[in-house]
Parts: C-alpha cells; sequence; structure tokens
C-alpha cells in the first residue's frame, strides 16, 4: 500500500513527521491529472482499505476508528447496506424490475448505477475503482483523486483544508441533506431519480429522514478530536434541515416539466403511493377510503403530493422559526391547492414552495441549539393541530421516525436518562406497530399511538 511506501522512507530518512508528508508527495504524484479545482478522479474503496488507513479488523485507531471499512461491509446490519447496493442488482428483484423495464442487466444498467454504485463518470475513474463497490466512500465523501485523499493525513491536516482540496463538509445538515437525497429521494443527474415505472415494476418507495439515516450509516466515533474538528453535531438540527432540504428536493423537481409528467399522465412517484393503492369496494353503502385531509385544500378524489415532509418541516417551522411557520404552511395549502388548477399552476406552485422550504433550511441550519427543541417539536408533531394530518401511511412513517429520533436526542444530551427512555420504547413501538403493514395501516390507531408515546416524553420535561 502507499501508507507502507511512505512509510519506508520516512524511516531511511528518519525525520519525525515525514511519513505523512511524503505520503502527500507520492499521492499528488500518482494523480498528475486530477485536481480538487477541476476533475477530481474517483480512486475507489481500496484506496482508504490499507491496514494504515481505514481498513483494520477492529477500531482501535489513534485519531480515527480505522475500521471504517469493516462498518461499511458489515453483511447483515443497515451500516453495511451501501456496500451491498450494487449486488442486489444482480438478485432476483433487481432482475425482474430491469426485465419489467426494458433495461437489461441491471448491474450495467445506466438508470441503477446512478445510485447502486458510486457515480463515477467514465474518464475519471482510478485504477483501483470498479462498481462492483456499491455505494463506497466516495459517494459520500467526495472524488479524492488529485485532492482530498493526499490532504487529509498530511501534517499538518485541518478539517478546513481537507473540505478545501475537496472532501464534502458531511457535519454541515445542508450538504449531508444534498449528497443523502441524490439517491434517497432523486435528482436531475443521471441515474439517480426512481420512476413510478420503477416502483410499478417492484422499486421499495422512496423515503428519507436524515437524522435517523446517518446514525444507521454512522462508521465514526464522536469524540474529542471529532468535536474539536468539526464541532459537536445536534440531532436535532440535522433532522430539521433534512425534512426542509427533502422538501425542496421534491418541489424542485416537481417543478421541472421532464419529472412532473411520464407522458401523459403525472409522474406518480411525486403522489401519496396510498392514495390510490387501496382497496377498492362497491355496494349500495359507499364506503370511503381515504379520511379527508386538512392541511389539503384539493378536490375531492384527486390523488394528493407526498406531504410527509411537509407535515415535519410545518411542524419544525412552528416549533423552532415560528416566524416563518404560517408563510409555509399558507405556501404549502397554495400548492396542493394548486392541483386543481392545472399542471403549469402546480408546477410554479411548487417552485415557491421549493423557495419556502429553502428559506426554512437556511434558518434552522444556521440556528443555535437549545435545550427545549426537541421536547417543542415532539409536542407540536403529536399535537391536536398537526395530528388530523395523518391521514396517510407515509406521512405517519415519517412522524414516528421523527418522535424516535428526537427521544435518541433528548438521551444523548442527558434531558432524559436511558432508564426513563427504555420505559417509553413500549410507546414508540406502539407507534411503530401502527405502521409495520401499509396494508394494514389505521389512522386513528396511529394517532392514538402517536400521542401515547408523545404525552410520555412531555411528562419528562
Amino acid at each position: 500500500m502507499r501508507g507502507t511506501l511512505a512509510r519506508r522512507v520516512a524511516g531511511l530518512l528518519g525525520r519525525p513527521g515525514a511519513v505523512r508528508v511524503l505520503a502527500v508527495i507520492g499521492l499528488a504524484a500518482l494523480y498528475p491529472a486530477a485536481s480538487a479545482i477541476g476533475n477530481p478522479s474517483y480512486e475507489g474503496v481500496a484506496t482508504c482499505a490499507g491496514s494504515t488507513c481505514h481498513g483494520r479488523a477492529e477500531g482501535n485507531g489513534a485519531v480515527v476508528r480505522q475500521d471504517e471499512i469493516a462498518t461499511w461491509q458489515e453483511p447483515s446490519s443497515p451500516s453495511g447496506a451501501h456496500s451491498r447496493a450494487y449486488a442486489v442488482l444482480g438478485g432476483r428483484r433487481g432482475q425482474q424490475i430491469a426485465a419489467s423495464l426494458g433495461l437489461g442487466n441491471a448491474q450495467s444498467a445506466p438508470a441503477c448505477l446512478g445510485c447502486h454504485a458510486t457515480a463515477a463518470p467514465a474518464g475519471r475513474r482510478g485504477a483501483k475503482f470498479t462498481l462492483t463497490d456499491g455505494v463506497g466512500c466516495e459517494s459520500c465523501h467526495g472524488p479524492s483523486g488529485g485532492g482530498w485523499l493526499a490532504e487529509h493525513y498530511a501534517l499538518p491536516a485541518t478539517h478546513a483544508g481537507n473540505v478545501a482540496a475537496g472532501l464534502t463538509p458531511l457535519e454541515i445538515p445542508k450538504a449531508r441533506a444534498g449528497v443523502c437525497l441524490d439517491c434517497h429521494f432523486g435528482s436531475s443527474k443521471p441515474g439517480q431519480f426512481v420512476t413510478h415505472s420503477m416502483m410499478a415494476a417492484g422499486h421499495p418507495r422512496i423515503s428519507f429522514e436524515l437524522d435517523l439515516f446517518s446514525a444507521l450509516q454512522q462508521h465514526h466515533d464522536v469524540d474529542g478530536d471529532y468535536v474539536r474538528r468539526k464541532g459537536s453535531p445536534d440531532s436535532v438540527r440535522f433532522w430539521a434541515v433534512g425534512q426542509a432540504e427533502a422538501v425542496r428536493r421534491a418541489t424542485s423537481l416537481f417543478a421541472q416539466p421532464k419529472f412532473a409528467y411520464e407522458g401523459a399522465f403525472p409522474q406518480f412517484t411525486f403522489l401519496d403511493c396510498h392514495s390510490c393503492h387501496r382497496q377498492i369496494t362497491d355496494g349500495p353503502q359507499r364506503k370511503l377510503t381515504f379520511e379527508t385531509n386538512p392541511g389539503r385544500p384539493i378536490p375531492f378524489g384527486n390523488p394528493p403530493f407526498n406531504d410527509e415532509n411537509m407535515i415535519m418541516l410545518q411542524a419544525v417551522a412552528g416549533a423552532l422559526v415560528p416566524g416563518e411557520a404560517a408563510a409555509f404552511q399558507a405556501s404549502a395549502r397554495d400548492f396542493h391547492k394548486a392541483f386543481g388548477a392545472g399542471p403549469a399552476e402546480a408546477r410554479a406552485a411548487a417552485q415557491a414552495l421549493a423557495a419556502r422550504a429553502a428559506s426554512l433550511s437556511d434558518a434552522l441550519g444556521a440556528r443555535g441549539s437549545a435545550g427545549g427543541d426537541a421536547f417543542k417539536v415532539i409536542g407540536i408533531i403529536a399535537g391536536e393541530a398537526t395530528s388530523p394530518r395523518f391521514t396517510d401511511y407515509a406521512g405517519s412513517v415519517q412522524a414516528v421516525m421523527g418522535i424516535d429520533t428526537l427521544l435518541n436526542a433528548l438521551v444523548r444530551e442527558g434531558r432524559v436518562t436511558q432508564g426513563a427512555a427504555a420505559g417509553i420504547r413500549g410507546d414508540i413501538a406502539r407507534a411503530y406497530k401502527a405502521v409495520e403493514e401499509p396494508n394494514a395501516y389505521r389512522p386513528a390507531d396511529f394517532r392514538a399511538a402517536l400521542k401515547s408515546a408523545a404525552g410520555a416524553i412531555g411528562r419528562l420535561q
């Protein structure tokens, strides 16, 4: 490995600190064509996997754990999902989807590889890059060749220097959300948009929650060194900004005609799946299969835009940025109402809502943490104003994930003890149970479970 070569040279020279300095010289020489300013190359997971870097079997490194690759490769844990992303394309489900859509082999289909592998252009793939790595290190941290790969362990290395060399600053909620949403909702980049046709062929529905998804993929320790370099992470802020960026991404894409429609029909990816996928009954006594939602002023019987993140963002705004809450609520209602007017009106309203979400994202990202934030948001999510909006499965899933995330934040902050949280887990579990099976979802049962969980948390203030 290159790190080993640098150590040999450093040993010959006998200079303290020469290992990391010479590593920079050696790596820079290996990537002469790449530039942190221009088009840095993607060097692949193997470049990070040396035993002196991130490839140890045990997390016992002096500065970072150094077993990050093992966590990323974990075969049965959610933490290993990114490494399995390419392999699943070769499984039965992946091949069935590709066959239904006429894509050929899923493992070579551009429509799949944008998210199931690191999206590296062919001309920017280094010698050790391979698609079979799946979603590798550089999918999240950014292309490394000629930039931060050499920089990040040089002396005197700083996080600011790494970022300047092209490392993605994932400690910034907005930056992390942008990276995650590319695949966990969609983007305008090649192969990064899951259409309704894909879901009809068997692709899982798209859902996103930044803090929870981050926790499932975490491969670092938030220790003193991390805090000194990057600051102390704030789960409430990550969760809140994630909701704002999800609304912004969804409405921004919908505002583009090439995404909003699929032939003569709307692109159903954006709509609430369960507003259509419900049991159909016929008989002399009608049986409504939906509840009227007070947040959606749409014509009776029309399928609504999936507003799961809008509901959460409205709760966040009411708790943390109350000065912008009314404007966001009005913009969201105008967006739903525009669906009854026509495609052009709906896209224009989407642009306005995206701008409101962007403003909230900036405000939430810049806001300092306050001790009672999580309690406030939980209270609003399960409160009388928000609860009636949980009429559909997707929004309810987002709500219970949010309550769970915020309770975990309270435990980490020391505002709720582990023992007290354990006593509330039963209520959280009942809320999860209410959304365990989409076809068995019952809004009233969910709202009761959520209210019970939120009430138990609120009594701990």
